[in-house]
């Protein structure tokens, strides 16, 4: 149940194993540093124009690795190293590469970070505040971990007011919006960058795209993007999974996968609403997307990964996560990230939702008696005997027994 988790299709499989994974190919469709290349160009160009109709673009890059090359091509397109640029604090739920301290978007860049209030929702006036104070060349919206509907529209004004560049990192609700149960960056933003294996339900990859305001704001940005991937930061693509992300987005672009996105959020709604019910504090009180945040500072701070190894030990994971204002730090949060893109693909709906709240209250409950040591040096024996213990607690290893007869009965891949 980790929201950065998904579970592909057997034709993206099938892709991810073709002979592409044998070919280098560094450069763009039909200008190639190597020869042989007809059928990648065809496969390139057809994740190409997939992912333009997909997110409603007139440029997209689909060469990036992962997320985090992605957003650094988008830093070496349109800054230089020094230049100011804001995004929204990593505890606050925001990203690595969106302005963190240990990131290279830290270490090169003079971040700036943007806040939640302590109802979970982004700080604008906070974040208009900042931007007119420090012009920074680029701003970033989206998260890693935000449980409301990304602010595009907001975020524009502000980039807008102060010529900012503004870049939106969807890579969690890529799928969602496709599927139309998010809205678009695309009107407000010049830049998108997204992952593909979320939402999308792709492989491991991540695409880089630029939309009609980008382009008008600096016509060459595309080509900047393009040379930014490469030779900028990488080699040759990975052909395998170029291929597999032009599979995966003739999925997404299928009728049936809008009700895929769209019962995805109403997943997360039920089950955000469930695990209140059973006494569980939820960040934000709820979920506008697929991901929700459990407070667990009623039983402690830090208690996340107490909560994270209970549910493991019980067949359910999720990831130790911060949340808005943690009193403790990001090695030991105080909360858990849980999310419904993964158990929806199985074909789970409502009704599933119900049950596995009550086993995800069931398993934490057992975990109330454990506190972390005040003492730094002790903590890591106490979390190992802590492990071993839970996994023989009688509530949790019932836990697991019904998770695995859920399971069963929604098989992933039937005749495999």
């Amino acid at each position: 149940m980790i929201p950065s988790e998904n579970f592909v299709s057997k034709a993206v499989l099938e892709a991810m194993g073709s002979v592409f994974t044998n070919k280098y190919s560094e450069g763009y469709p039909g200008k190639r540093y190597y020869g042989g290349n007809e059928f990648v160009d065809k496969a390139e160009n057809l994740a190409i124009e997939r992912a333009k109709k997909a997110f409603g673009v007139p440029r997209a890059n689909v060469q990036p690795y992962s997320g985090t090359p992605a957003n650094f091509a988008v830093y070496l397109a349109t800054c230089q190293p020094g230049d100011t640029i804001m995004g929204q604090a990593l505890p606050d739920g925001g990203h690595l590469t969106h302005g963190w301290k240990t990131s290279f978007s830290g270490i090169f860049y003079k971040p700036v970070q943007y806040h939640v209030k302590a109802d979970g929702y982004i700080d604008f006036e906070e974040a208009r505040r900042l931007a007119r104070e420090n012009k920074p060349r680029l701003i970033w919206v989206g998260a890693s971990a935000y449980v409301r509907q990304f602010p595009f529209k907001e975020m524009a004004e502000i980039a807008d007011e102060v010529g900012a560049y503004l870049a939106a990192d969807v890579a969690h609700i890529s799928g969602l919006i496709i599927g139309g149960a998010h809205p678009s960056p695309a009107p407000y933003v010049h830049i998108i960058t997204t992952t593909t294996h979320k939402t999308l339900r792709g492989p491991r990859g991540a695409m880089v795209m630029v939309t009609e305001k980008g382009l008008q704001k600096d016509p060459e940005l595309a080509d900047k993007i393009d040379k930014a991937v490469f030779p900028g930061l990488q080699g040759g693509p990975h052909d395998q999974t170029t291929t597999a992300i032009a599979v995966a987005l003739g999925e997404a672009l299928k009728p049936e996968f809008r009700d895929y996105a769209h019962q995805i959020v109403r997943n997360a709604k039920a089950l955000a609403d469930a695990l209140m019910k059973n006494g569980l504090k939820l960040v934000s009180n709820g979920t506008e997307n697929h991901l929700m945040l459990v407070d667990l500072t009623p039983i402690a701070k830090g208690h996340g990964v107490f909560a994270q190894e209970a549910l493991e030990a019980a067949g359910i994971t999720v990831n130790k996560n911060t949340i808005p204002l943690d009193p403790s730090s990001p090695f030991y949060p105080s909360g858990i990230r849980l999310g419904t893109p993964a158990i929806t693909t199985r074909g789970m709906k409502e009704p599933e939702m119900e049950k596995i709240a009550k086993w995800i209250a069931e398993a934490v409950n057992e975990t109330k008696n454990y506190k972390l040591p005040a003492e730094k040096a002790e903590i890591g024996e106490y979390v190992k005997k802590f492990k071993e213990e839970i996994k023989g607690n009688a509530a949790v290893k019932n836990v697991r027994e019904n998770v695995r007869e859920l399971c069963g009965r929604f098989p992933l891949y039937k005749g495999m």
